[in-house]
This record gives structure tokens, C-alpha cells and sequence, in this order.
């Protein structure tokens, strides 16, 4: 029994310290994922789930509890657009990034209907992306300096 309350002790170390904001990456294609994923990683964030579709996305989110998801507005099964207004009415204090190569289609009025705090072109690259989410996620906490 001591062993077990030794092995336990570490974790509650770990739990007390600063976690990784927790990002939920939703696109339909895998290599978007995983550049999305590395970038976002190598920036100090945790991926913490990756969907294709707007349907899973549904489902990881309210099992995952995600700080900020970045979502694809074309997908199968269920769009981002719909997903969105979804996620952003079960999750509104969680910041929704619309990651599109159809920023023009969107638009920013339907974007805010659907509960889109920001919309990144794909073709803008992914240090635009990360940056965002940065900034979103910043903007949620109060600063700690």
C-alpha cells in the first residue's frame, strides 16, 4: 500500500502545475491534421483529439472538453459551419477557429452567427493559426504576470 501512495504522489505533483492549453483539431484530411497538430505542439500547445468530420467533432468535444478548437468548414457528414453553431451553443466559453481555404464563402457575418471567433485562410500558413489561437486563449485568461 506505501508503494501505491508513493506512485500516486508524483501525479498530484504534476496536476498542480501549469497545464498545456488543450486545442481539439477537426479537418477532414489526415496530413492537414498532422501539420496542424505539429505546429500547434511545437508552439506549447496539447492536442488533446483530432476528428475528420463535424459529427465527430461533436462527440470528442463534449467528452474532451478542449480549450480552443480549430475547425475545417468543408467536411463530410456534417460541415464546420453547422458543427460550429453546434459546439458554440453547448461550449460557448470554448473559442471556435474556422481553418478554411473558403474564407470568401464563409464570410464574417455567417461566421459570427455560428459562433466563429476567427477564420484563418490555409493558404495564410499555420504561424497565422497559431498565433490566433494564441491570442484567443490569452484573451480568455486573465494575465498571469
Amino acid at each position: 500500500m506505501p508503494e501505491q501512495q508513493r506512485a500516486a504522489s508524483p501525479q498530484r505533483a504534476l496536476s498542480t502545475t501549469a497545464r498545456k492549453p488543450r486545442i481539439l483539431v477537426i479537418d477532414d484530411g489526415d496530413s492537414v491534421r498532422d501539420i496542424i497538430r505539429l505546429f500547434l505542439e511545437r508552439d506549447g500547445f496539447e492536442v488533446c483529439g483530432e476528428a475528420a468530420d463535424g459529427l465527430e467533432a461533436i462527440e470528442l468535444a463534449k467528452k474532451l472538453k478542449p480549450d480552443l478548437i480549430v475547425l475545417d468548414l468543408a467536411m463530410p457528414r456534417m460541415n464546420g459551419a453547422d458543427a460550429a453553431s453546434i459546439l458554440s451553443k453547448t461550449m460557448p466559453d470554448v473559442p471556435i477557429v474556422m481553418l478554411t481555404l473558403y474564407q470568401n464563402v464563409l464570410g464574417n457575418a455567417l461566421a459570427s452567427a455560428v459562433g466563429v471567433k476567427a477564420i484563418i485562410d490555409k493558404t495564410d500558413g499555420m504561424d497565422k493559426l497559431v498565433a490566433c489561437v494564441r491570442s484567443l486563449l490569452q484573451s480568455d485568461r486573465s494575465p498571469a504576470d
